[in-house]
């Protein structure tokens, strides 16, 4: 496996061990009392109030994420990792802007994580997809 398929294949995993917990309304209670917590041991603010429409946008966002990361763990393919880094791309742009207006400061990381992996999967495709070898290159 070529190193872009790795690439693609290790922001999966990152994907997946973090939304997990965000794709069932059990799974997110407890994510979001674990955030919650580090959010105000470190005093980076507040996590809003846990509410329906709140827990359901974390269940679409996390069961979406999940499949998504389960076909990129079956099936890196470097067009996977062009999509996936444009997707962190407006992931990283709507974090900036929920910072830029208040949130709280756990989304500094997640943030910092989204950029790298946004700008690693980008990078070889700066000059068209000639430059991303296939899959077992």
């Amino acid at each position: 496996m070529n190193r872009y398929a790795r690439l693609v294949r290790a922001s999966a995993w990152y994907d997946l061990l973090v939304t997990a917990p965000f794709a069932t309304p059990w799974t997110y209670a407890l994510a979001h009392r674990a955030l919650s917590a580090v959010s105000g041991a470190l005093g980076l603010g507040e996590l809003p109030p846990q509410e329906p429409m709140l827990t359901l946008f974390a269940n679409l966002m996390g069961s979406v994420v999940v499949v998504w990361s389960l076909l990129r763990l079956l099936r890196p393919l470097p067009v996977h990792g062009l999509y996936d880094g444009a997707a962190r791309v407006l992931f990283a742009c709507w974090q900036a802007y929920a910072l830029a207006h208040g949130a709280t400061g756990v989304l500094w990381g997640f943030l910092a994580v989204e950029t790298a992996f946004g700008a690693a999967q980008l990078w070889p495709w700066r000059a068209g997809a000639k430059r991303v070898a296939p899959l077992g290159n």
